[in-house]
């Protein structure tokens, strides 16, 4: 019976291993890029990056009692409008991704989403976000969609001790070329005085 193994190192196949029966694969494992070859962490150069069109999707659920989602739905939460103040939370946490997690580039964010569907288990937040730069936005979609999540947990702490925030994942990242646009020269016309 012949057995697999994957290493990480890029070596052939030992005489031990062959010997014992084993195929060994091998493959290069990919260098993490906010680690400098000295093992310190850094962040990433991307200056010489062409500016694109990224756009990230990310979503969450949370579990909530179905009293609970009543009272939300009814407006009734004492610290005001759940779903609301989470589409705010998420879009401004989004915005200070760089500001919390240290290698994250700072991006001028075209658009932020925060959307909400109730279910009779609880809710899904999902988090859209867009830019056009040198580095994508799934830590922003990220950020965005906890940070609603963990707002609707606040807001709802007090009448549901069941709350559980599950499967924040990525859904979806994509880049696309920018069109070129023509050079504009923008002249403007001062009148003398």
């Amino acid at each position: 019976m012949s057995s697999e193994v994957e290493t990480s190192l890029d070596t052939g196949n030992s005489d031990s291993s062959a010997s014992l029966g084993m195929t060994v694969r091998t493959r290069k494992t990919k260098q993490l890029t906010h680690i400098s070859s000295d093992g310190r962490a850094q962040m990433v150069d991307v200056s010489a990056k062409p500016m694109s069109r990224r756009r990230a999707v990310a979503a969450g659920t949370i579990r909530l009692e179905r009293d609970t989602l009543d009272l939300i739905s009814k407006d009734q939460i004492a610290k005001g409008n759940v779903f609301a103040t989470a589409r705010l939370a998420g879009i401004q946490a989004a915005k200070q991704t760089a500001q919390l997690i240290p290698l994250c580039h700072t991006l001028p964010l075209g658009e932020v989403k925060i959307d909400v569907v109730t279910s009779t288990h609880g809710a899904e937040v999902t988090c859209i976000a867009q830019t056009i730069a040198q580095t994508g936005v799934e830590m922003e979609a990220l950020v965005g969609v906890t940070v609603a999540l963990l707002t609707i947990y606040d807001m709802c702490k007090a009448v549901d001790k069941q709350m559980q925030i599950h499967n924040v994942r990525l859904v979806e990242k994509t880049k696309r070329a920018v069109a070129a646009s023509p050079t504009r020269r923008r002249v403007q016309r001062v009148s003398p005085k």
